[in-house]
């Protein structure tokens, strides 16, 4: 079992920033991967990043390329989304999701075992 909480959602200006934690709990994360996705009112869970725990390879879907980064606290087992020059639509709720007992991140929703609650993000124009 793995328990997952999201905090640093809110309200932004468009062009600024966000940073979205997620703490993770219940066993160890040495052979887990954690992914961040979102969901927008009437549209599908899209993936955003995901970073693997034990050596931190990343892998970024295009919507965050060259503006978001995660990142991970081996040491807090917190993974972070650090969301900068946002837009309008980047408005959704956004996810963080465990994927058990693999090395590699994956950018497919299917994959992962445990989910947060979810943590809103609304950007305004």
């Amino acid at each position: 079992q793995v328990q997952l909480v999201e905090s640093g959602g809110g309200l932004v200006q468009a062009g600024g920033s966000l940073r979205l934690s997620c703490a993770a709990s219940g066993r160890t994360l040495s052979r887990v991967a954690m992914g961040w996705f979102r969901q927008a009112p009437g549209k599908e869970r899209e993936f955003v990043a995901a970073i693997s725990w034990s050596v931190g390879r990343t892998v970024y879907a295009d919507l965050a390329k060259g503006r978001f980064t995660i990142s991970r606290d081996v040491a807090k087992s917190t993974v972070d989304l650090q969301m900068n020059s946002l837009r309008p639509e980047d408005t959704a709720r956004y996810y963080c999701a465990a994927d058990l007992d693999t090395v590699w991140p994956q950018p497919v929703r299917d994959e992962y075992d445990y989910w947060g609650q979810g943590t809103q993000v609304t950007v305004s124009s």
